[in-house]
């Protein structure tokens, strides 16, 4: 799991990507079966994943057509090798090309939810489930046959090949996506291929996640000790907790007071943090030195690096101020971040994905980092950290808390970050999480963001007088991993409050509105 060891871990399943906008959803929807899983891109040579010693391989969909010039091929040796194969959409045609089978374009569109017709009941991964059975497809191309050895074992109204198995030599197929909710029994199918097909049993927990990082950060940080950048949040705080395990007194934390906070959260860290964990907590009031780097700046990716950048600077002189307070004979080398999976796909790090934008604690990273890193969550999705941090013994108040960027406030200022909007948008966002506590809706809502549009003013009225004030955003979301997001459909007394509150309470805020944007299209956060 840690960026400091690359090879795949024991009874690891390899989801092969070739480009699919599901591929992270497949790893999610293994580990969800309590096996680990990796991502590796389609490029990787075959030898080199072999080298993995996978427990079995899941191969993706993707965009291309298997007869496409340029389009992603894999070595018919994957096939051959012993280890269970699953391929799905372009990875069950591709399976099916490779072996002997036909696939071509029949004029068999489909998309969306498809009734797929079960023909053998009790095939490995059918047996239990519905003869008849909706299922998420998208897919122009065909398969009209099976490679040889192969039984067919589904089909749909107009593709006669939908599924078909190979139980002697463990090799599956599905024309569909089971891994997407709208494949109803998609979930069970997975989970006959690693259980039946494959013979993994499911026992990866965050018992053994946690084992397997102290032995890694051990390992990696040896005698020598660390420095972890405590932001409050959730995923901090986990790798914190964590690293701190591992390596106990050699960690010391650093809270970088940049005044981009919310309201009452650096007391929040200095008090709850450290009662819970016993952790060195060292703060660095850098408030005055944030602003004077963020002033002028308006463009959201120039801001996400100047507030990485400037982190990485606090953290060396913190650095050289614990090494000043204790000297010993061990550097402090490392430093301790709570990079998460999303943050590394959206920043271009993941297979055939473009940079969304830069996380400062990925794309915002300076090119001199003096720092090696230390990233225990880096293939974890938020709530497998949440799950990770209840194991340690977190407080259930940090473990549960809704996500907050690493940047702060200064991403939720659209425009110049100032004192003057800064603490604006802190009483506009600490009324809009009152009101959401107090109406029970914390678990219900996986992000409420509150947008400051500081370059943008609205006639109002208010006092019987003309106003011209800033618009305030609301944004709550619902997730299960931040790759994907819906806009949650809040009662509107309490939408009213807020809104109410928020004009009455907050200085030259005049107006509240609603995002209603799904993601994709858009980003959960706005800039």
């Amino acid at each position: 799991m840690s960026s400091a060891n690359p090879a795949a871990a024991p009874d690891a399943v390899l989801v092969v990507d070739f480009g699919a906008q599901y591929a992270q959803l497949i790893a999610r929807r293994v580990r969800e079966a309590r096996v680990y899983s990796e991502i590796v891109p389609s490029t990787m040579p075959v030898a080199e994943m072999l080298a993995k010693n996978p427990k079995a391989i899941i191969l993706s969909g993707g965009p291309s057509s298997v007869y496409e010039e340029g389009a992603p091929q894999l070595d018919r040796e994957i096939f051959e090798a012993g280890v269970p194969v699953f391929g799905m959409c372009y990875g069950f045609q591709l399976m099916a090309t490779t072996l002997g089978g036909t696939v071509d374009n029949t004029g068999a569109r489909e998309y969306g939810r498809t009734p797929l017709h079960v023909s053998k009941a009790s095939s490995t991964l059918f047996e239990g489930t519905p003869a008849e059975q909706p299922v998420w497809m998208s897919h122009g191309d065909a398969c009209s046959a099976a490679p040889e050895g192969f039984t067919v074992t589904a089909s749909t109204d107009v593709v006669p090949v939908a599924a078909f198995e190979n139980d002697e030599k463990k090799l599956y197929g599905v024309q569909y996506h089971p891994e997407v909710m709208h494949s109803t029994h998609g979930q069970q199918i997975l989970e006959h291929f690693l259980y039946r097909g494959a013979g993994l049993k499911p026992d990866w927990t965050t018992g053994n996640v946690i084992e397997e990082q102290i032995e890694a950060i051990r390992a990696q940080v040896g005698e020598k000790r660390a420095i972890c950048g405590l932001s409050g949040g959730v995923d901090s705080a986990v790798a914190a907790a964590l690293v701190q395990k591992a390596i106990g007194s050699q960690l010391t934390c650093v809270y970088v007071d940049h005044g981009l906070m919310r309201k009452g959260e650096t007391e929040q860290v200095e008090k709850d943090f450290v009662a819970a964990t016993g952790v060195q907590l060292k703060v660095v009031d850098a408030q005055e030195r944030f602003l004077e780097a963020l002033a002028g700046v308006s463009d959201p990716e120039e801001k996400r690096k100047i507030i990485g950048r400037e982190f990485i600077r606090v953290f060396e002189q913190a650095q050289a101020e614990i090494v000043a307070e204790a000297p010993d004979d061990h550097p402090v080398e490392f430093l301790v971040q709570g990079t998460l999976y999303p943050d590394v796909v959206e920043s271009g790090g993941g297979t055939g994905t473009a940079n969304i934008k830069s996380h400062h604690n990925v794309g915002g990273l300076p090119e001199d980092l003096e720092f090696k890193l230390i990233e225990p969550l880096r293939k974890l999705f938020k709530d497998e950290v949440r799950m990770v941090g209840a194991e340690l013994g977190l407080p259930e108040e940090i473990v549960q808390r809704q996500p907050f960027p690493g940047p702060g406030l200064g991403i939720r200022i659209v425009g110049e970050v100032t004192k003057e909007r800064l603490d604006l948008l802190r009483e506009a966002d600490a009324i809009a999480r009152e009101e959401l506590t107090a109406a029970g809706l914390d678990r219900d809502i996986w992000q409420c963001p509150v947008v400051l549009l500081a370059d943008v003013r609205s006639v109002g009225v208010q006092g019987d007088g003309r106003t011209y004030g800033h618009p305030i955003v609301l944004r709550p979301v619902s997730s299960e991993d931040a790759m994907t997001a819906d806009w949650t459909r809040m009662p509107y007394d309490v939408l009213a409050k807020i809104s109410t509150r928020i004009t009455n309470e907050v200085k030259d805020v005049n107006r509240v509105v609603l995002d209603v944007t799904s993601k994709p299209p858009g980003t959960i956060e706005w800039e």
